[in-house]
């Protein structure tokens, strides 16, 4: 098992983001809030604009319990994106490292999976504000590449595309929804099709509190290629200033194939 190897063209993708984010000049000065896509599942349908580079970290700590096997895992969730216009964005996302610990009830036996996830590069398209009941939109296509270590490499390119819409509601409240589809292999390395559907409201509590009630299904798939994920999340966001922003989640499964809980901390910003 490799604990240590990341790939260098994924490394070169983020290290150009970064740098060319640095170099920006344009729509930095602009009187806007960073507006992150996590913590949530669903994302905005906005874009960060042209010239701005936004980095959005965190750490994600899971627990399932099945009657056979008991398992926590810890990942570290990165996005970087880049505004290559007023309309789009270069994206790269990935769970970074990942530790998962495993143990048998019945034996008492444990072992220790380490290393690196795949990640995505991909495009955010924003189409539209929102005009009257018509809700901002907006499309994302991303394609995770086999890039991570070898223990948690799915081997492949896997496409998946979002549609994420978002309304604007009375006494600051919004929605969000965001439908998609990917591609994916199974355990026996054959491909499958699988949806995606979240829904997401949204509470502005005041000019820096932001609070987030979601239930998502991040695969909607047959039993046989891993089943369908459901969850529901509570979350809250803080804005420290209007380029950082602070967040933490708590999510809880509501089927066997999610973890029974999560808990998520991050931290995004942008210059």
């Amino acid at each position: 098992m490799n604990k240590t190897r990341c790939t260098r063209p994924i490394l070169a993708a983020a290290l150009a983001l970064a740098c060319a984010g640095a170099q920006a000049q344009s729509a930095g000065d602009k009187d806007d809030k960073i507006n992150p896509d996590r913590p949530d599942f669903v994302n905005s349908p906005d874009v960060v604009g042209k010239g701005r580079f936004q980095l959005e970290a965190g750490v994600e700590w899971d627990r399932q319990r099945e009657s056979d096997e008991h398992t926590r895992t810890l990942t570290t969730p990165l996005t970087l994106r880049y505004g290559i216009g007023e309309s789009f964005e270069l994206r790269l996302d990935t769970d970074g490292r990942s530790i998962e610990h495993a143990s048998d009830p019945s034996t008492g036996e444990h072992t220790t999976t380490a290393g690196y996830a795949d990640s995505a590069i991909g495009v955010k398209w924003h189409g539209a504000d929102q005009h009257g009941s018509v809700p901002a939109y907006g499309a994302i296509v991303e394609a995770y590449l086999p890039s991570g270590s070898r223990a948690l490499r799915t081997p492949g390119v896997r496409p998946v595309v979002y549609l994420p819409a978002e309304w604007d509601l009375p006494n600051d409240f919004s929605l969000g929804i965001m439908p998609g589809i990917g591609l994916d292999r199974n355990d026996d390395g054959a491909h499958y099709g699988y949806g995606v559907m979240a829904a997401s409201l949204g509470k502005d509590f005041n000019e820096r509190l932001h609070g987030i009630l979601e239930i998502a299904l991040p695969q909607i798939a047959r039993a046989d290629n891993g089943g369908t994920q459901a969850r529901i999340d509570a979350g809250m966001a803080w804005l420290v200033n209007k380029d950082c922003q602070v967040d933490a989640i708590v999510m809880h499964g509501l089927n066997h194939n999610t973890p029974g809980l999560s808990l998520g901390f991050g931290l995004s910003f942008r210059r």
